[in-house]
């Protein structure tokens, strides 16, 4: 859904665990914090802090570490 991109917790080159906040979304009035699936390095980031996101948009990228 579109919003804004509140927060960008993480940046690239970064190692996080399962279920680390990597940014935070508000859409409609809410606030949303999106939590890494797995352990894994952030690849790309292809958003910013403060910019307006469409729904579907890829706003980073992870790759899964062991």
């Amino acid at each position: 859904m579109p919003g804004l991109l509140r927060a960008v917790h993480v940046k690239e080159g970064d190692v996080v665990e399962r279920d680390a906040p990597l940014v935070t979304l508000e859409a409609m009035k809410m606030e949303n914090e999106l939590r890494a699936p797995a352990r894994a390095r952030v690849v790309k980031l292809s958003a910013s802090a403060g910019s307006k996101v469409e729904g579907g948009a890829v706003l980073l990228v992870l790759a899964e570490v062991e």
